[in-house]
């Protein structure tokens, strides 16, 4: 993927659990670059491995889950497999963690596992995905926006875009939910944004 959207839901007739069904294979987004994919069912392993810049939600995935990312924003609406975020130095994922265990299944060595802060509860009356966009695409940019902001605004997308029942039953009840999410951030992501962040003030204080 290197830009545009791609949109994956069940047929109208399907009558299942779209967290519970597999809707796309392994290796989806594999060295995507840039674009949205917004997948209505459960990705196979290896989902988003090498990922650069494009934006994806899923509602689970298999094992190795955004192994060797470098860039870009997941969300994933579900259970991951074993060895998420192994080797992970960019970008950020945004898991739905409900029974607490998605630590164990995932590869700890370069990232650090963070909670929700509350942000959203500000801006109510308003449509957060609207937020992301801009000339007709996602634009995020991590240093700049709210972690619930992106959060949200990315889950009201995929509800638009699929109709997902997980995505709208998240959105419906949002205070509960937003609190079994967590960020997976990578350390070296954090250092990065910091110093970009402290560049930044800079410039500001000598303009």
């Amino acid at each position: 993927l290197s830009g545009g959207r791609i949109i994956v839901r069940p047929q109208a007739e399907f009558r299942g659990t779209t967290a519970d069904n597999i809707i796309i294979g392994n290796t989806v987004l594999y060295g995507a670059t840039e674009g949205e994919a917004y997948l209505a069912g459960v990705g196979g392993e290896r989902f988003a491995v090498r990922n650069s810049g494009a934006t994806a939600v899923v509602e689970g995935v298999g094992d190795h889950g955004c192994e060797y990312m470098t860039g870009g924003t997941v969300v994933v609406l579900g259970e991951t497999g074993r060895n998420f975020a192994a080797g992970m130095s960019g970008g950020v994922a945004y898991v739905l963690d409900q029974d607490g265990s998605f630590e164990q299944r995932c590869n700890m060595a370069q990232v650090a596992l963070e909670p929700l802060p509350e942000e959203v509860e500000a801006r109510k009356g308003t449509e957060a995905g609207d937020d992301l966009e801009s000339h007709g695409r996602v634009a995020i940019d991590h240093l700049s926006m709210g972690d619930e902001l992106i959060l949200k605004g990315l889950i009201e997308r995929h509800a638009r875009f699929t109709s997902s029942p997980r995505a709208r039953e998240i959105l419906d009840n949002w205070t509960a939910w937003r609190t079994k999410f967590v960020k997976v951030m990578p350390n070296e992501y954090r250092r990065a944004l910091a110093e970009m962040a402290e560049q930044r003030q800079k410039q500001l204080e000598a303009a």
